[in-house]
């Protein structure tokens, strides 16, 4: 089954059947968490990397930030079965768009996630950020697998 992870949104599923993706990915970023022994995975689409710009919007919606949602994703799969130690993190976006490029924000988002992956004890396993393209990234929930396209090239992180 199909799971469409909306911008500023999130899903998690640990059933085989499921693909879980996200589309347009500009200077948005998009990040997934898996863990290959219980097969639970998830995604999220981040906006902004900063809550502080915007406490109120964050408590309305955590998923618009990095730094509020991320933790949340994390939560999620751990309350599926996944364990903090195995989880492989993928991130993708960060473009520099026309209006990316002017306030970096694929940039900060990128840099934003490396702080919360720092302090979380966590790495990122692969990525596909920066450019100018566009993206689309699916996870298949069944083997781990993450696919990154543009409309250039299909990339396997």
């Amino acid at each position: 089954m199909l799971k469409v992870v909306g911008m500023a949104d999130m899903k998690i599923s640990n059933a085989d059947s499921d693909i879980i993706v996200t589309y347009a990915l500009g200077s948005c970023i998009g990040l997934t968490v898996y863990d290959p022994l219980t097969r639970v995975g998830g995604m999220m689409h981040a906006m902004m990397p900063d809550s502080k710009i915007d406490p109120p919007r964050s408590k309305e919606n955590p998923f618009i930030f990095v730094d509020t949602g991320f933790p949340l994703l994390i939560d999620e799969c751990l309350k599926y079965g996944a364990k903090k130690e195995r989880l492989q993190i993928k991130a993708a976006g960060c473009s520099a768009l026309k209006t990316g490029h002017f306030f970096k924000i694929g940039y900060k988002n990128f840099n934003c996630l490396n702080d919360l992956l720092s302090s979380y004890n966590l790495s990122l396993h692969a990525y596909d950020v920066g450019g100018a393209a566009s993206r689309t990234m699916k996870l298949a929930i069944s083997d781990g697998e993450v696919l990154v396209e543009d409309n250039r090239k299909k990339i396997k992180l």
